[in-house]
């Protein structure tokens, strides 16, 4: 059967502070779909809210507008999936062989608290489903609890975007929260590259995730192997 993944972009548009724009980082979705479609994984797009996907302005902007970014934004069927997403009540989890949560500092705002998307973590997670995400992507796996009530993340290894990132970037002052932190205070075991803003990827079991934007293009390649190790009680 055709191995599944489901991608998971923003709604928001802005920090708290409406002046200041924000959105999916558009290459942490094209890198890691191009790798999806190299394998020839069917592949969904879903939101916290369903409909329209906003872009990070950032994003769009030289070196971070790469060849399958510009690709994407050239293309107006791939345009228009991000105008029609899919909101979480409409996903049915065991039909996915993995999720991937991609960034951009809007996710901070729409992943967390949405319970669609737990639940649909939880039970892809739970069926032996690969479950990622990428950069700032983790934010939607702070508060996903698996059935024993413990959080998912909690005692594993894993990577996001870090709080010298954000500094260095200089949006720490826009941030609702410190996402590195609040990943070590539900008892995460949180890595980090040595430099800043250099790829990787770190892989604990059925938990794959990636530090930066840098790091998608690798943190699907990780994903792929770890569905195509064909986990026991996973679909396909």
């Amino acid at each position: 059967m055709t191995k599944r993944v489901l991608n998971v972009v923003t709604n928001v548009g802005h920090y708290d502070d409406p002046s200041h724009a924000t959105g999916l980082w558009l290459s942490e979705l094209t890198h890691a779909w191009h790798v999806f479609e190299e394998h020839g994984y069917g592949q969904t797009l879903v939101s916290p809210a369903g409909g329209a996907v906003p872009l990070e302005p950032r994003a769009l902007k030289f070196p971070h507008l790469d060849r399958t970014a510009k690709a994407w934004r050239a293309d107006p069927g791939r345009m228009a999936l991000l105008e029609n997403t899919a909101s979480p009540d409409q996903i049915d989890a065991s039909e996915y062989d993995a999720i991937y949560f991609t960034g951009g500092h809007a996710v901070m705002y729409d992943f967390p608290g949405s319970e669609g998307l737990q639940r649909i973590t939880r039970e892809i997670h739970e069926r032996g489903g690969i479950v990622s995400s990428v950069c700032h992507g983790y934010c939607g796996l702070l508060d996903t609890r698996l059935s024993d009530g413990s959080y998912l993340i909690a005692g594993r290894r894993m990577t996001g975007f870090a709080w010298t990132e954000e500094v260095l970037a200089r949006v720490d002052k826009l941030v609702p929260y410190n996402a590195e932190e609040a990943a070590r205070q539900r008892g995460a075991l949180y890595e980090k590259a040595t430099l800043p803003f250099v790829p990787y990827v770190v892989t604990d079991g059925n938990l794959v995730t990636g530090q930066n934007p840098g790091s998608a293009r690798a943190t699907a390649k990780k994903v792929v192997e770890a569905v195509e190790a064909d986990a026991p009680g996973k679909r396909g």
